[in-house]
């Protein structure tokens, strides 16, 4: 599953993205930004493989906004000017659609992504190697139950015990597939096969209860 957002100022220019992410089932649309700042927050607080970026906004242009990134996800930008295109390819940028955005060149646009994500490569990956106590410890991605931030650490609980590294919770999420692990709040990380209930407010895996962040609830 590639998680994305949606930076636009123009709420009809939302709405058609919107749209046209729903017919693919390999995005998931977990937050729609009106500027710069809303998505620079999305980025920072959830996993964002994909964004489809505007340029021209209120206070600083999408190009700016993917200069300003030390480690930019996969860029789209959509925009109503051609004249920008080539920086935006100079810019490592997936695609650049060009507004009024129709569902055929959108489709033109996730195809060259999807062979660019080579999501099968990811799939076959099914362990973690992480520190512990000086050593490497080889975790199962089926056996991690949860994760959760401890300040410079991240707790891991899995089905054999439990694991205490050094690292932060952006870099965990990185280390671990997307289509089995999602962000529910700013300090946990959950195994989706690994819940047991849902609720509005929090989660639970086992025993173990997991509070749901409000920024993250609808990539649930």
């Amino acid at each position: 599953m590639i998680r994305c957002i949606i930076v636009d100022d123009e709420p009809l220019a939302l709405e058609i993205l919107a749209s046209h992410i729903a017919q693919f089932p390999q995005l998931q649309l977990i937050r729609r930004c009106r500027n710069a700042l809303e998505a620079f927050d999305a980025i920072h607080t959830q996993q964002t493989d994909l964004v489809f970026l505007d340029i021209q906004m209120p206070s600083i242009t999408g190009l700016d906004f993917v200069r300003s990134l030390k480690q930019p996800p996969m860029i789209v930008f959509t925009t109503a000017y051609a004249e920008h295109a080539l920086t935006g390819f100079e810019l490592d940028a997936v695609d650049y659609l060009l507004k009024p955005i129709t569902f055929e060149r959108f489709s033109k646009a996730i195809d060259k992504l999807l062979k660019i994500k080579q999501p099968d490569a990811e799939a076959t990956k099914t362990y973690t190697y992480f520190k512990v106590a000086g050593n490497l410890v080889k975790i199962n991605h089926d056996d991690l139950l949860l994760a959760q931030s401890v300040k410079d650490y991240v707790h891991l609980k899995t089905k054999q015990g439990n694991h205490l590294t050094h690292m932060t919770m952006k870099n965990l999420e990185a280390l671990l597939p997307v289509d089995t692990f999602m962000r529910v709040h700013r300090s946990y990380l959950v195994n989706r096969q690994a819940i047991t209930l849902l609720g509005r407010q929090h989660l639970e895996v086992g025993d173990e209860r997991v509070p749901i962040g409000e920024n993250y609830r609808v990539g649930l």
